[in-house]
């Protein structure tokens, strides 16, 4: 064990979305702090929206994060409609759930080849890809591309998707796009299969005691469904307030978040680990060597679990694309104007809540709760732990201060963060 004292800074930590800092301090071997700063400017949306109409503040919100904007849309959506009596046909609901698919795919592609595999190919940038490797690059445009063109064919466009409304969908699926967009789908699993293996190969381990907790759905389809932790708890979506507590991390820009006082984890892995048996059969029968991994306590199985979300969101599109006719149908209308409702969805990074208060028809209050949010906590306790298996290493300080730098930023690219969303994370300083 080290008797080291180490003031570790990491500024602008590389390869997520936003920007955070993180401060550690290390007293005689032993850690004694870890302060995450999520390090975005505040945007106040939940002052921003109130006194807004409420067919126009979905739109509004889905401009809190270019990445996962489709998420926040749909949230808020769905808080609106439970909130004002709405009841969206089955047709909107299946477009729905294609718009969540195409958002899981670029997003999760994004996240896997252009931050995760460098770490795994030990490069600093995805523009260093060797030569026998240059056909991810290929790989990972096509998938992420298969994403957008589903986006842009079911909501519109892939950020800031204008089709998906209040009620309903405000454009008819262009039928005759299908096919292609059928087909489109079916080209690139060979590439998703391949990303799998590449996950699922990976062999770094970081296990800790933790609970997950996720929205489990019938058909995985990120949308309807209750609310399950690993330690068996199941509540109804809109009671999440009272299992939910807000702590306050006064060096932050972003509040974290404990569930029934504990820290967890919400994400892919936290989904995996829950409802795994609602896979797509053919996701199923072509990952079941992977999916035999979880559960997982293994945080780093987060990046193999959003691999096989990918390859599920595509299947299932296929699958409803290839069954199902679209056409043209005429919002849902509200039951009253006045009211309040809690729309809970699974975002790429866990799971999201918006909890609003319209009183005719304009908003009076939001409380938006944000996946990354709710992983801060977690997330410290994981970098705890990785500073302590370091410590107790035989190895020079520099040494030393430069395998917590790795693996810390390693860990944290492994949850995903997106500090736009959470201000409203990473940068390690030495001193």
């Amino acid at each position: 064990m080290h008797t080291c004292d180490l003031d570790i800074s990491i500024k602008k930590l590389s390869k997520i979305e936003g920007h955070a800092d993180l401060d550690i301090k290390i007293r005689d071997g032993k850690v004694e702090d870890v302060v995450l700063k999520v390090m975005e400017n505040l945007r106040f949306f939940n002052q921003a929206v109130k006194g807004q109409d409420y067919r126009s503040v979905p739109q509004m919100v889905s401009r809190i994060c270019g990445t996962c904007s489709i998420a926040h849309l749909t949230a808020c959506i769905e808080a609106v409609e439970k909130t004002l009596g709405i009841k969206p046909s089955e047709q909107t609901m299946l477009l729905r759930k294609l718009t969540m698919y195409s958002l899981m795919i670029r997003d999760h592609a994004l996240h896997l080849y252009f931050f995760v595999l460098p770490d795994i190919l030990g490069i600093d940038s995805i523009l260093d890809v060797p030569e026998d490797k240059k056909y991810l690059i290929h790989e990972a445009l096509r998938v992420k591309e298969a994403g957008n063109n589903l986006s842009n064919l079911i909501a519109g466009r892939a950020v800031h998707a204008p089709f998906e409304q209040v009620g309903g969908f405000s454009k008819e699926v262009d039928t005759t796009k299908i096919s292609a967009m059928i087909e489109e789908l079916k080209s690139v699993r060979t590439y998703v299969l391949n990303l799998i293996e590449l996950m699922g190969n990976c062999i770094w381990e970081l296990k800790r005691k933790t609970n997950f907790v996720a929205i489990v759905t019938p058909d995985f389809s990120f949308l309807e469904g209750k609310i399950k932790s690993a330690t068996g708890a199941e509540i109804e979506e809109k009671d999440y307030w009272n299992h939910l507590h807000n702590v306050v991390l006064p060096y932050s820009q972003a509040s974290g978040f404990e569930f029934e006082g504990k820290e967890y984890m919400v994400g892919a892995l936290a989904r995996l680990n829950l409802n795994k048996e609602n896979l797509h059969p053919n996701t199923k029968r072509d990952t079941e060597k992977y999916l035999a991994l979880f559960p997982s306590e293994n945080v780093y199985r987060n990046n193999l679990a959003q691999a096989i979300e990918i390859l599920h969101s595509i299947d299932h599109a296929i699958e409803i694309l290839e069954t199902k006719e679209f056409k043209k149908e005429e919002p849902a209308k509200p039951e009253r104007l006045t009211g309040e409702g809690v729309g809970a969805i699974e975002a790429p990074r866990g799971t999201l809540y918006y909890w609003l208060g319209i009183k005719e028809g304009k908003i009076q209050y939001a409380n938006l709760v944000i996946p990354t949010a709710q992983n801060l906590i977690n997330m410290k306790e994981d970098i705890k732990k990785i500073v302590v298996d370091a410590c107790a290493l035989e190895m020079k300080e520099e040494e030393l201060s430069e395998k917590i730098r790795h693996e810390v930023e390693k860990l944290i690219r492994a949850y995903d963060p997106c500090m736009s969303c959470a201000s409203h994370f990473l940068r390690v300083n030495w001193r």
